[in-house]
């Protein structure tokens, strides 16, 4: 197994979940505060392009992964490792679009793309929730889903921003 290249997805997977969750907040951020546009219209708009972006990275990150010159333990690692991970990076738009929403006060829940989302989410978890836990515990399994995809998106991003924030603070002259 290429141990290599997979710390090399997990990178680039860290600054894929970074960069969508930093590029949706900041233009949540700046749409609704300094353009004056209403939050929920501007989810509207944003999600559903991030979101489409962002799986289509995925379908290119597994044809790549299946056409790559690797074994078949790589490969299949990368595709199961790319299936786990593609909620939590799906999570990062939708959730910087909830942490714009806490910050102007605005009810995100209004947003047509969110509560889409909210609902194949849920559908997807319904099943597996029943099948554990033989009830209808969906909310229960959405705030599980919430942040576990929080926390995965967020280790690995700080992974990948960790070295290079090291580097350039060792690159700076010493002082004095």
């Amino acid at each position: 197994m290429n141990g290599s290249l997979l710390r090399t997805r997990l990178g680039q997977y860290g600054a894929a979940w970074f960069l969508a969750f930093l590029g949706v907040l900041v233009a949540g951020l700046a749409g609704s505060l300094v353009l004056h546009m209403d939050l929920i219209r501007l989810a509207d708009l944003i999600l559903p392009v991030v979101l489409g972006l962002l799986g289509l990275l995925l379908v290119v990150f597994l044809a790549a992964t299946v056409f790559a010159r690797e074994g078949l333990t790589t490969k299949l690692a990368l595709i199961i490792l790319g299936l786990i991970l593609a909620l939590p990076l799906l999570w990062a738009p939708v959730l910087a679009v909830v942490v714009d929403a806490a910050m102007t006060r605005v009810s995100i829940e209004y947003s047509s793309a969110y509560a889409g989302f909210r609902i194949i989410v849920g559908r997807l978890l319904f099943p597996a929730t029943q099948a554990v836990f033989a009830g209808a515990l969906v909310s229960a399994a959405w705030g599980w889903f919430q942040a576990v995809a929080t926390v995965i998106g967020f280790v690995a991003a700080i992974s990948q921003l960790w070295p290079m924030m090291r580097r350039m603070m060792g690159a700076q002259p010493a002082r004095g």
